[in-house]
């Protein structure tokens, strides 16, 4: 799949998910040098099949699994920490090593405790069927301190014309 002509390739999804994302890029990754998850949230998931072994993967991106992949998680990623920290613990105890290949941008964002309890408060008023997982809610806080950070710095719709 990769060679002197194919240096880059991407999977990007054309809907909001089930798409079978996370399948292919196992597949390509196992060639890959780095992989790299730009978005989404800890309500993502898929299962991998190695051998005789499961690995049920949300947040860490597939080619963690393949010894010579680097895996990268960008800033549009939306971080559950507690899940996060679960899924990497399984890896390690099963035998996967991550250190020096998986990082994790500084400007990722967290879902919070708080955003959990406003998701399910939400669901439970307007039944609109969440997962459960508050990457909705932590994208809309993410938004609306974009909005307030932008009208703080005086810039106005004037002048960005």
């Amino acid at each position: 799949m990769f060679d002197a002509a194919t240096t880059c390739l991407v999977v990007v999804g054309a809907q909001w998910g089930d798409e079978g994302k996370g399948k292919l890029v196992d597949v390509l990754s196992e060639s890959a040098d780095v992989v790299v998850r730009y978005q989404g949230g800890a309500n993502a998931g898929h299962t991998v099949v190695i051998g005789e072994q499961q690995f049920v993967l949300h947040q860490i991106p597939s080619g963690i699994l393949h010894p010579r992949t680097t895996c990268l998680m960008g800033n549009g990623v939306v971080i559950d920490a507690e899940q996060f920290f679960g899924e990497l613990d399984a890896l390690v105890k099963r035998g996967i090593d991550v250190h020096g290949r998986l990082l994790v941008s500084d400007r990722a964002h967290l879902v919070l405790p708080l955003h959990k309890v406003l998701d399910r408060a939400s669901e439970k008023s307007q039944k609109i069927g969440t997962t459960g997982a508050a990457s909705g809610r932590r994208t809309k806080t993410r938004w609306a301190a974009a909005a307030s950070a932008w009208a703080a710095s005086g810039t106005s719709s004037r002048r960005a014309r």
